[in-house]
């Protein structure tokens, strides 16, 4: 766990940014919040704020596996058509 959090701490130096000269506020700021969304940040933040069990995890996934099936089953049928 100390590992998975110190990793973690280290990617913080991943993207920070320093102003360049005669840059405005806003496109540093544009610039911070690109390499945030790049790097899924926040994404990861949400993910470990609580802790999900292995099991719940699995469930999900599978869960999410069923709907890509049945979405690809609906767009086959639309693009082919039913026989």
């Amino acid at each position: 766990m100390y590992q998975e959090i110190h990793d973690f701490a280290n990617d913080f130096s991943e993207w920070s940014v320093v102003r360049r000269e005669g840059e405005s506020f806003e496109s540093l700021l544009t610039r911070f919040r690109k390499k945030v969304t790049d790097a899924r940040i926040l994404s990861r933040v949400k993910k470990k704020r609580y802790f999900i069990p292995k099991s719940e995890e699995r469930r999900k996934a599978r869960r999410r596996a069923v709907r890509r099936h049945r979405q690809r089953q609906r767009q086959e049928e639309r693009a082919y058509g039913t026989a």
